[in-house]
């Protein structure tokens, strides 16, 4: 593909990154390519301290607005029959973020030809599908030094391409990563009243837990804890000496994800006590839910309706995913869009598929939105 970039490349461009995906903080490749075709932009872009992940400034003077695009892959296999297919076995840009970055630079293509009223600040972040998030070291870099507002855009293929989905408050949940380790002293099944039954315990651990969550925290806030892994055991005669359970807790509200995790062990030694069982929680702290400022979403909606007309303009539900973006809001208020990717008429699909695919038609309306947005959040600022 050409070195320098322009406008056109933006399918070729999200094609090589979907061909050559990298996981958190190890996308080297992916990062010498942005670097590359900003230099070609005439930019001075910046590694971040780890070694991956970009930033880079649009002008010299004036306020400043930030646009974020994430730029890691996740550890799954690409099952799709493309000639862009991932080239790297169990790694695949199945959310999109392929699609994010080449947009962002894109946009940025079209920016440095314009005159805007400020400054501009690209953000390339590595490591978002990590706890507790890349976010968190790019804040620390002090990425946010001087921005006033930050934006960015993420796929989604509930809605059609041709619409960016914007919402004011909450658009996303906090997500944490809930590990237990169930022990005893193991037995013959023959026997269970002679030692603890680990297995009994995680079952009660596994349906208790759960539902005693849902009565100690308001339903407003939709706390969810779903298990997604259980190993115990080997011989159908033998009580194992251990068990571990793995899951995700999702709550929208962000005074009820502070208060989880101790609720959350105090819970499970209350389930645990009658058995007899020893558990040992391992509690990891993910991400907070993504809270987006009305003033930003305003901007983002007279973004939409300027770039692509009212139709385009899309309400979008609050997401039980989690977003590493959340650590930004922390700092600076700012909002996160929905880009439309699914071709209108086709079957309803899911984001951290290894079929997961986009229309590209999409990065088109990312692009021309995303400078739209760029503009009209300065413009708003220097009023």
């Amino acid at each position: 593909m050409p070195r320098c970039l322009v406008i056109d490349d933006v399918v070729a461009l999200r094609r090589d990154l979907h061909a050559h995906p990298e996981l958190a903080f190890e996308e080297k490749r992916t990062t010498d390519l942005i670097v590359d075709q900003l230099l070609h932009l005439g930019l001075l872009p910046q590694v971040l301290p780890g070694g991956t992940g970009v930033i880079c400034d649009i002008g010299t003077t004036g306020r400043m607005i930030a646009l974020r695009a994430d730029i890691d892959a996740l550890p799954i296999n690409d099952l799709k029959d493309v000639a862009y297919r991932s080239r790297v076995d169990g790694v695949c840009h199945g959310c999109g973020h392929d699609a994010h970055t080449a947009i962002l630079l894109a946009a940025a293509a079209e920016l440095v030809r314009v005159e805007v009223p400020g400054r501009i600040r690209l953000i390339f972040q590595p490591a978002e599908e990590s706890l507790p998030g890349g976010a968190v070291s790019v804040v620390a870099a002090g990425a946010l030094d001087g921005v006033e507002q930050i934006f960015a855009l993420h796929c989604d293929p509930r809605l059609e391409t041709g619409l960016i989905g914007a919402r004011i408050g909450p658009i996303t949940a906090a997500c944490d990563q809930v590990e237990v380790v169930v022990s005893g002293p193991g037995g013959h099944t023959a026997r269970p009243h002679l030692t603890v039954d680990v297995v009994y315990a995680m079952g009660r651990l596994i349906t208790e837990l759960p539902g005693l969550l849902s009565r100690h925290v308001d339903p407003r806030a939709a706390l969810s804890l779903v298990w997604g892994a259980v190993d115990a055991g080997r011989a159908v005669n033998a009580i194992p000496m251990s068990g571990r359970l793995r899951g995700t807790l999702r709550v929208f509200d962000r005074n009820a994800w502070d208060a989880a995790e101790p609720l959350v062990r105090t819970l499970v030694d209350q389930v645990m006590a009658p058995s007899g069982a020893r558990a040992e929680t391992t509690y990891q702290r993910g991400v907070p839910p993504v809270i987006n400022d009305p003033t930003a979403v305003a901007v983002q909606r007279a973004a939409v309706v300027s770039a692509l007309g009212p139709a385009a303009l899309a309400e979008t539900e609050q997401s039980m995913g989690g977003e590493d973006f959340a650590w930004y809001l922390d700092s600076v208020p700012g909002a996160l869009a929905r880009l439309g990717v699914r071709r209108p008429g086709a079957a309803p699909f899911d984001l951290h598929q290894g079929t997961f695919d986009i229309d590209e038609d999409a990065l088109t309306v990312g692009v021309r939105y995303t400078v739209a947005l760029a503009r009209a959040a300065l413009a708003r600022t220097v009023e």
